[in-house]
């Protein structure tokens, strides 16, 4: 075989290589993106709610709506806040599958400054970094607005979570949450209803809520 047909092939299978590289490389972003809200440019840095008292926000909270992102796929999801040490609340979030079962998770929420006690860091898991947790906007017996976010390169990644002591919320109220969010950059069209239906619901009703006492090694 001539020396420059040999070179051509070998450069064709280089360039084949890249190609599908370049095709894998895509489609992993895309089905990372569609599980989660990506945007361009760092995380803003939103008012968070003046003279958060964590002792008041304690107990249940309903999931309303939330961004879309890769690791909650329970409907009827309910976050159960109590006091574990000053400054530290345990967090016990619970959720029901498409298959019917109960699906729950615990964690510790911190506050890291106690000039600033909105601004949080919550954590699952030993084994994996903390992640913001900023109350932006409760008024503790109604409503609750959390936002999530963190720098990654060129993008950054969000979580909002709009939580209830109910199962509903005021559509005005709900207005005046996405205003703020809308304030701040975030496309609320991208936000997801969290099914609350009491019927549907009914078998997070009927299996206690509990926490253990040492939800993580400290």
């Amino acid at each position: 075989m001539p020396e420059n047909v040999s070179r051509w092939s070998v450069q064709g299978g280089i360039n084949k290589m890249k190609a599908m590289q370049v095709i894998s490389l895509t489609l992993l972003v895309v089905l990372v993106t569609s599980a989660q809200v990506l945007k361009s440019g760092k995380c803003p840095e939103p008012a968070v709610q003046a003279n958060f008292d964590a002792s008041k926000y304690l107990g249940k909270w309903y999931g309303i709506k939330r961004l879309q992102n890769s690791f909650q796929k329970s409907k009827c999801s309910t976050a159960l806040y109590s006091l574990k040490s000053y400054g530290v609340l345990r967090v016990l979030n619970r959720g029901l599958l498409d298959d019917g079962n109960i699906t729950s998770v615990v964690g510790t929420a911190t506050v890291k400054d106690p000039s600033e006690p909105a601004k949080l860091e919550v954590s699952f898991s030993q084994h994996s970094p903390p992640g913001p947790y900023w109350v932006l906007s409760t008024d503790y017996e109604g409503h609750s607005l959390v936002y999530s976010c963190k720098d990654n390169g060129l993008v950054s990644r969000e979580l909002v979570w709009i939580l209830s002591r109910g199962p509903t919320l005021p559509e005005e109220t709900l207005q005046e949450l996405e205003g703020i969010l809308s304030s701040i950059g975030v496309d609320v069209n991208k936000m997801l209803p969290n099914n609350q239906n009491e019927t549907y619901c009914s078998p997070m009703y009927e299996q206690a809520e509990t926490l253990p006492l040492q939800p993580l090694q400290d």
